[in-house]
Order: structure tokens, then C-alpha cells, then sequence
């Protein structure tokens, strides 16, 4: 900051970011309302100040959570192909509260220094089951996107980054995936999630052993399975590898413990709705979940949305008493084979 400070005088305004649980920014008071709070972001923060650390050469600190920084980290590698971390979240999270504050327009300058890189969090922030696992998963979104600021990168190893944004956009992370925009094409058309030709699943019931599951998924190759009730094969949650690992791990379970200690619940969801008319969470409504039924006839662009904030889905049919019966699951390599397809059927690949 020096340096820059040299070459460009006043003009240039330097901006930090500092985590919750932290005690880096000045002034002094921003680190009170969460002192000694714990963070999942690594190697930002400290509870100590370095003696290299020149706190006075930053114009305006930000203080950052955990959420909006593994947003904006999940953000960068999904739109720009930046393979960062989260502490080049909490770099972005501070830089679009700047933008807000500092009212700049798409003609400004904006340099953003990513700090670190994907390798270290593949098992972490970058994994839905453990986001999830630490209560900090993004609202699933609704079906339409607002405007949303633009990122635009002449550089892919990520040293600058210039920052649209649109005309009353603020910093704060929307609601829906920033990144279903429409295009003058749609590459799905009139497809359904018939038309992906998904393999049917093998299920476990709810009374089924952690091991059991736990051996059905290694020798399917299955990565999720579905859960049903032991008596009338109803759908009632779904057990994945990542959780059997964590809760393993943390010796939370036993391997003998039924799958129904490890599996998320659908049981606990306040209502079934139509994944197009599914909403999910939304701010000031945390208390109310929804399950979002997908059958063979919901549209792949519905789909593609759901899958953008989950690992899976659960493709359902009703039987005769209205339950929910398993009969797919479809992630994100099924749609990606599936455009990859059709991409070579029309000459595009």
C-alpha cells in the first residue's frame, strides 16, 4: 500500500478487510460487537497485531463473516474461473461494501488482490455438504435473478479485476444465483429432466445402519442415496458421503447408528411445493423450509437454478397415497453431459 500510495498520492484509497472474531481494523471499535468470535475463513485475522502490519496506512477497514466471504469466493470461481479461497472472499466482500460506500460508478479504477487459492479448501467452503454442515449455505434462490454486478477480469491469474455495477445494486449478496442471466439462446429449450435418461437409484431405508449405507455407495459409485421409510418405501431424506464422513469423524455417530441419525430430513420441511414454484429461504424467513419437488417433467432450466445452491437433487413421482417415491438423482454432471450432447447433435462442439 506504500508503494501505491507513492506512485498515486491521495487519489488512491485503500480498502481492508478483517473478519468477525478479529482484531485488526481501526478504528478499534469495529472489532467489538464480535470479539473473540470464531471464523471459518483462514489465514486473515488475528487476535494479536503483528509488528509488520501497518494499520494506518488503510483508509477504510471492513469488518467480513464467513457467508458473504465464501460467497464471494464461490462467486469468482464460478463466473471468472478464479480458483481462489476465502480469504480472496472476504477481499471481494470488503471491495463491494467499498463500491456501496464510496458510491464509484463503472468508470472507476478497482484493483482487487485475491490472497490465496482454491488448493487447501477443495473439502471445505467449495463442498455444499459442509457449508450446509456449517449453517452457511446461501438461500436456495427463486427462478428469476435481479441485476447483479458485473465482474469483468482482463487478467485470469486474478491480480485485477474492474467491478460494474448496475445502476442501485448494493454490496450485499442477493438472493438468487447472480449468474442465471438470460441469453438470446436457450440451450434447454423444452427439455425436461426426462430427457437426461437418469439411471434408477438403489435406496436405503431409514432404519438401515450407517455401514450399510456407507458400503451401498462404494460399490454403486453413488457419491448420495435416498431414503425411504421401511415400511411403504416413502421418500424421507437422503444420506450423503459427506456426511457419513463428518459425523464419522467427529464421532458424532457409530457405524451401527441407523441412517436416519446421519441423513438430511426431509420429514422436517414445512411444505412440498413444485421446484418452479419453489422459493426457498428468504431474509426474515429462516424458520420456514420448503421441499422442492422434482419430477420428470420439471424443466432443465429449472433445474440448472436448483443445482447452482445444491450437490443433488431428488427426482420424484407421487404412488397412489400421494407420497413422495425416489426414483433418480440428478446432479451436475448429468446436466453437463446432457448440454455437452447436445452440443455436438447441433454442430456447437
Amino acid at each position: 500500500s506504500r508503494g501505491v500510495r507513492k506512485a498515486h498520492g491521495d487519489k488512491v484509497k485503500i480498502v481492508a478487510a478483517d473478519p468477525h472474531g478479529s482484531i485488526l481494523a481501526l478504528p478499534a471499535s469495529l472489532n467489538d460487537e464480535h470479539n473473540g468470535a470464531s471464523y471459518k475463513v483462514e489465514g486473515i485475522g488475528y487476535d494479536f497485531i503483528p509488528d509488520v502490519l501497518g494499520q494506518q496506512e488503510v483508509d477504510k477497514w471492513y469488518k467480513t463473516d464467513d457467508r458473504e466471504s465464501f460467497y464471494w469466493a464461490r462467486r469468482l470461481i464460478r463466473e471468472e474461473g478464479l480458483l481462489v479461497g476465502g480469504s480472496s472472499g472476504s477481499a471481494m466482500t470488503a471491495c463491494m461494501k467499498a463500491i456501496h460506500d464510496m458510491k464509484l460508478g463503472e468508470n472507476e479504477s478497482i484493483v482487487v488482490i485475491l490472497p490465496d487459492s482454491i488448493r487447501s479448501y477443495l473439502s471445505k467452503f467449495v463442498d455444499d455438504d459442509w457449508l450446509a454442515a456449517n449453517d452457511l449455505l446461501p438461500p436456495s434462490p427463486p427462478l428469476t435473478a435481479p441485476s447483479s454486478p458485473k465482474m469483468e477480469s482482463n487478467d485470469k491469474s486474478g491480480q485485477e479485476m474492474k467491478v460494474v455495477v448496475p445502476n442501485g445494486n448494493t454490496h450485499q449478496p442477493p438472493t438468487s444465483p447472480t449468474h442465471a442471466r438470460k441469453s438470446s439462446r436457450d440451450e434447454y429449450a423444452n427439455a425436461t429432466v426426462r430427457d437426461l435418461r437418469l439411471k434408477p437409484i438403489q435406496t436405503i431405508t431409514s432404519t438401515q445402519t450407517v455401514d450399510e449405507a456407507v458400503e451401498l455407495m462404494r460399490d454403486k459409485g453413488y457419491d448420495q442415496i435416498p431414503v425411504t421409510s421401511s415400511s411403504n418405501k416413502r421418500l424421507v431424506g437422503l444420506v450423503t458421503l459427506g456426511n457419513c464422513l463428518s459425523y464419522l469423524s467427529s464421532k458424532k455417530i457409530h457405524i451401527t447408528d441407523p441412517v436416519e441419525k446421519v441423513m438430511f430430513n426431509f420429514s422436517k420441511m414445512d411444505e412440498v411445493r413444485p421446484l418452479e414454484k419453489h422459493q426457498g429461504l428468504t431474509e426474515g424467513d429462516e424458520t420456514k423450509r420448503e421441499f422442492a419437488e422434482i419430477t420428470m417433467e420439471t424443466s432443465l432450466r429449472a433445474l440448472e437454478r436448483f443445482l447452482t445452491w445444491n450437490a443433488a437433487a431428488i427426482v420424484t413421482e407421487r404412488t397412489d397415497e400421494k407420497a413422495l417415491k425416489p426414483l433418480a438423482v440428478v446432479t451436475k454432471v448429468d446436466l453437463l453431459v446432457w448440454l455437452v450432447r447436445q452440443g455436438r447433435a447441433n454442430g456447437k462442439a
